[in-house]
Formats: C-alpha cells, structure tokens, sequence
C-alpha cells in the first residue's frame, strides 16, 4: 500500500474525529492490563491492537517475528529485526484494520481478543534505552540562551553553526507520562557574591522536545550517512528534558549539563515511525554557512509536527502557554545521527536521541521557562490571577505534538507530569 493512497484508507474500528490514532498512524507501545502482563502493542483510535494475541491467532504468519518478540517487556527484540521487518508488520496491521479488509473483522471472537479499550490498559515504559543523547538543535533556543547568558551581540557560540551540538545524558532516569517528579536538590548560588548553598531547586524548567530512537547501528569505528540515517530510525517521542535551571548555572561551566538534567526526562508511551509521518514531510531552514560534507543531505528530512505545551495548576486550571513546530529546528535528525557516528561511535537498538529544546521565532513559540518568562523578568499570568517564573510544585506539565494536512492528523499523545515537592 503506497504512502500516497493512505489518506484515503479507512478503518472497520470505529476511531473518534480527531484522535490522534487513525489507521494511517499505528504507533508501538507496550502495554498491561489488570489480567495480563506487558506486551507489545499499537494504537488505533481508543483501542489497542494486541500484536501477541494477533500472533497466537495466525494474523502475523510469514513475517520475521517470533511470539517472543510481542510476549516482551519492551519493543527491542521486534525492533532488533529492523527497519524492513517492522515496515512490513506495520503494512500488514494496515491490511488486516482496513475496512476493505474481512479476514479480522468479521471473526468477533477474535476481535474481543485483539482489540482493547484504552481505558482496560495501563501503559509502559516502551524502550529498553541503553544510552540517551540530548542535541542542542534549535537555533532560536540557542540564541534566546545566548543572549541571557552571555553577549547579546554574540549570542551563539563559534561551533554551533557548524555541528550538532549534543551531549550525553543519563539513561536510567528517564521516565514515562505519568509518573510524578519530585523537585531536585543540588548546589546553587542565589547571590553571586556568596558561597553556595545546598537546596531543592527554585528554578525548575521544562524543555519541549521530541526524541528519536533508533534501530541496532554500525559497528564501532563506522559511520553514518545522512543518506543512511533514517534507515536506522525506528520512530519518534515526545520528550520533556526537565531542568533545575539554578543547578545549571552554577555547574555547568565547564563541562556542561549534569545534576540539573539527569534528575529525570520524560518520554510519550507510543513511538510513531517515520513511515506514518511521510505526509508532513517539509524543508529544513536554510543552513549558513554551508556544512560540511559529511553533514550535507538531499530531500526533505525534516517535518511538520505541531507542538503545545499547558500547564495544569494545583486548583485545576489547565492554561496552553506555548506552541512551537518540529519544523523549527536548525539540525535535523539525519544530521544529528551523522555527526553522531562520523567519529566511529556505534549506536544500538533503543538508542534515545533528544532533539534539543524546539523554539520557534516568536516569543510564544518558546520551548522552555527561562525563555517565555525570559529568566524571570517577563511572569506569565494565569486567568486564575497567579503567575509563573519557573515551575511551581503541584504544577503538572503536559506536552502534545501532532501533524495534521488534508484531514490527516498523526498524533504523539501527550506526555504529562505532575511535580511534587522536594524529598
């Protein structure tokens, strides 16, 4: 079935107007219910697709999967067959859910096995993540930064229009939508002529992110082309790399980010792959000065992906404070997994890649705190008569991200996190 006839195909499931779950999308996640342990699965409106029981029942024959790959705890051993493998269990999930399609839908008995209401279901964490790497990708970001931090004319440092700036991050503290964080402690320094102190931090962030994972990669000492890249990209997140914006400051010259990242950053439970997201395709913004060779590429690599972030308060107002689009970022992914391995680093499945905070050009197109409060000096007001620097405890912080061309909406969800306060 080509990419191009999918925005005309319909489903025997009955899916909700808008839901970010049609049949074109058909994301993987991991998932238990009351009865039953994790298993794999996929998203169709407000059902989940039960690929183990599938797979007992015959759906799945001759294709690469064994029952084990579904009966998992995470998606790394169906992702451990490949990019090729899960794109033809995925045409195959869109020929057995289409409504031209008979062999499922009309056997009820097997339906009832397949298909689970989303509400009988409790969501998991998808990946077994080896290694996280966090990018630096959003020129406006950097920029807005830059000019806080540093010289205003000067804002961007000299390599940032030449690599991906990136850094590595701490695997086991990411978290899945829906589990609450405490507030971080850790040095800080409130007056700049004093000593610092030991305190939860006052400053807490959130950065909007999404994040990519990836397929097993090369062996160590090869490398990846932009070409290549997007053959080892299993699919995409939303990601929210919280931050203790007061601990960064103090620490982070001169090796960068640690105590005020590694706390915990929060991924969405379904992956969408980057089939799904063919149709929004668009242009990366225009690179200056040129790149170099290793870091060119043809064609379209970025895409249109809407991002919004609210903010739910401790009384139950739940206020939107930023939308900002994927499309903004300066680096794209395929540049970002490139510059990435050209030293020879290898990358292995469940690899998580974070895109960086996405800024847009307007101050509401902001990604993160420190910018749409500008470090503090501009509150944003809430309809409740409060206001936000930073984050406040009992805040909960949610993230959504959709495409959406010619009636055709391909959804992340959300990832949403309440803050507690400190331990």
């Amino acid at each position: 079935m080509s990419l191009s006839n999918l925005s005309f195909v319909k489903s025997w499931v009955s899916i909700p107007a808008n839901s970010d779950f049609p049949l074109q999308n058909l994301p993987f996640g991991v998932f238990k219910t009351e009865n039953e342990k994790e298993r794999v699965g996929v998203r169709i409106g407000d059902f989940v697709v039960d690929l183990k029981a599938l797979y007992i029942l015959g759906y799945l024959e001759n294709l690469p999967f064994e029952l084990s790959d579904f009966d998992a705890i995470v998606l790394n051993l169906m992702m451990k067959k490949g990019k090729k493998s899960v794109r033809e269990l995925r045409n195959r999930l869109l020929k057995l859910l289409d409504n031209q399609h008979q062999s499922l839908q009309k056997n009820e008995h097997h339906v009832s096995q397949v298909l689970i209401p989303i509400e009988q279901v409790t969501m998991c964490m998808p990946i077994q993540i080896g290694d996280y790497t966090d990018f630096y990708s959003s020129r406006e970001h950097a920029t807005n930064v830059g000019m806080m931090f540093r010289d205003p004319a000067n804002a961007l440092l000299p390599n940032w229009l030449w690599i991906p700036v990136g850094y590595h991050g701490r695997a086991s503290s990411i978290i899945l939508s829906g589990q609450n964080i405490h507030r971080p402690k850790g040095q800080i320094k409130p007056d700049p002529n004093s000593n610092p102190i030991y305190a939860p931090c006052r400053n807490l962030d959130f950065e909007l992110e999404t994040a990519f994972i990836t397929f097993d990669g090369k062996a160590l000492g090869e490398s990846i082309s932009t070409e290549e890249a997007e053959e080892y990209i299993f699919g995409m997140c939303l990601l929210n790399d919280w931050s203790a914006r007061d601990i960064q400051t103090w620490e982070y010259v001169p090796l960068g980010p640690f105590l005020a990242k590694n706390f915990a950053s929060s991924i969405s439970p379904w992956i969408v792959t980057l089939d799904a997201l063919e149709p929004f395709r668009c242009e990366s913004p225009k690179q200056e000065p040129e790149v170099l060779d290793y870091l060119k590429f043809k064609g379209e690599k970025s895409f249109d992906i809407q991002l919004e972030v609210s903010i739910l308060t401790p009384n139950g107002l739940e206020q939107n404070i930023a939308k900002s689009n994927f499309k903004y970022l300066y680096w794209n992914m395929s540049q970002q997994l490139a510059h990435h391995t050209v030293n020879g680093c290898n990358i292995r499945c469940g690899d998580l890649m974070g895109s960086g905070t996405i800024s847009g050009p307007t101050p509401d197109s902001y990604g993160s705190m420190l910018e749409l409060a500008w470090k503090g000096s501009k509150p944003i007001p809430f309809s409740d008569g409060t206001e936000r620097k930073f984050l406040l405890d009992y805040d909960t912080l949610i993230i959504k991200g959709f495409a959406e061309k010619d009636k055709l909406r391909i959804g992340f969800g959300e990832v949403r996190n309440k803050i507690l306060p400190a331990l």
